[in-house]
This record gives structure tokens, C-alpha cells and sequence, in this order.
């Protein structure tokens, strides 16, 4: 009777470590894709935040030279920002405020997935922000 039972549970031990190792390699590929795509999020945002700099960078000159309130010209803002992202090659969108004092970015793209594509999560999606408003002053920041 002993010899029978041990028969049952012959080769049980190696069905058990297959499902552990096949588990175990699942949750190390979420933390991998996971970690990943959390870093192209943080690289979205930074792309979004530096063209969102380019942008606000472009004065309208007509308007500081009259001696009239600092603001950007809207289309070279634009025109600026969209240049940043072609050049880091991401798609974006720059908005100018209506009063010309403020820039916001925003930045979509795909991450590919490294170990997760294999259980057919191919790419996820990564949506980044940035923006920035014109001041100045010599001794604190002025906004009008």
C-alpha cells in the first residue's frame, strides 16, 4: 500500500515548480514593463515641460518693443514647440493661452512593452504635460 502512494505523487513536486517559475516570470515582467513605462511617462513630461520652455521663449517683438505687455508670438510658440518634440521624435500639441502669457504642452506616444508582449500586451499608452508663463523683473518676478 506504501508503494501505491508513492506512485500518485511521483513527479507532482515538478508540475508545482513549473507553475511557480511560470508565475513568478509574470510578475517579474510587470514589474520590468511596469518600471518602464513609468519612465517613459517621466521622459513624456520632460519632453513636454522643455518644448513648453522653447515655446515660451519666442517674444513677440512687436509688442516689447511698443513698450506693451510681455507676450509670445503664438504661431513661432508653436512653431518652436513642435520643432522640440520632431527633434526628441515624439508627437505633441502646444496651446497658447489667449493672452499670449502662457504655454501648455501635451505629449502622446506608445511604450513597447520588453516582457509583456509575449502574453499580448504589446504597448501602452504614455500621455505627458508641461507647461510655462512668461514673467520678469530684475528683483521678483513680475507678471503684467
Amino acid at each position: 500500500m506504501r508503494r501505491s502512494a508513492a506512485r500518485r505523487d511521483a513527479g507532482s513536486i515538478s508540475i508545482f515548480v513549473a507553475l511557480c517559475a511560470v508565475g513568478l516570470l509574470v510578475v517579474i515582467g510587470i514589474v520590468i514593463d511596469c518600471g518602464g513605462r513609468l519612465r517613459a511617462v517621466e521622459r513624456a513630461d520632460a519632453l513636454a515641460q522643455e518644448a513648453a520652455r522653447a515655446a515660451g521663449q519666442q517674444l513677440d517683438p512687436a509688442a516689447a518693443l511698443s513698450g506693451g505687455p510681455l507676450v509670445v508670438d503664438p504661431d513661432a510658440a508653436r512653431a518652436a514647440a513642435q520643432k522640440y518634440l520632431a527633434d526628441n521624435g515624439v508627437q505633441g500639441e502646444a496651446v497658447v493661452a489667449p493672452d499670449g502669457r502662457s504655454i501648455h504642452v501635451t505629449v502622446d506616444g506608445e511604450y513597447d512593452t520588453a516582457l509583456l508582449g509575449v502574453i499580448s500586451i504589446g504597448s501602452m499608452t504614455v500621455h505627458g504635460e508641461g507647461s510655462a508663463a512668461l514673467v520678469h523683473g530684475v528683483g521678483e518676478a513680475e507678471n503684467g
